[in-house]
């Protein structure tokens, strides 16, 4: 895959996540989210969900984000999209989503889907600027807080 995203003086790279960057992702994982992904769940769905497809974002062999999503048919439901927080604010997430929808619309996707905290108003802003609309309300969809879980949508 290997796609190059720069910006200043940077340049990052795009490629499938293999079970050895596992270590790495969890790092990502642990400083991204509140509910973070067990070792587990990445094994199983790198090894077990012939659906799932797992990009990671690298800057000099380091990952320093990652995208999932599972392309079923002709929807893609985007499960993860992960920057570490030093390196937010470089426009890296978006970088990260464009090639998530891109690949999944190259797997046959025509729609993707995502569910983002109500909360997480930078998240959102980025999803609609790709075009996703709220389309539902997952109630008490988080675990850790009972947070309502927004479902947004996309044409690809």
């Amino acid at each position: 895959m290997s796609n190059h995203a720069a910006g200043k003086n940077e340049t990052v790279t795009f490629r499938f996540m293999r079970e050895e960057d596992i270590d790495q992702i969890l790092i990502v994982e642990r400083e991204s989210f509140t509910l973070p992904w067990s070792r587990e769940a990445f094994h199983n769905e790198l090894n077990h969900n012939q659906y799932a497809v797992y990009i990671v974002l690298e800057e000099d062999d380091r990952i320093i984000g990652y995208g999932g999503v599972w392309v079923v048919l002709d929807e893609a439901h985007i499960t993860n999209i992960a920057i570490l927080p030093e390196y937010r604010g470089r426009k890296l997430g978006e970088a990260l989503l464009k090639k998530v929808m891109d690949v999944s619309k190259e797997m046959g996707a025509e729609t993707a889907t995502l569910e983002v905290r109500v909360s997480n108003t930078p998240a959102r802003s980025l999803y609609k600027k790709y075009g996703f609309q709220e389309g539902g309300l997952r109630k008490k969809y988080y675990t850790d807080n009972q947070e309502d879980g927004i479902v947004m949508w996309v044409k690809l």
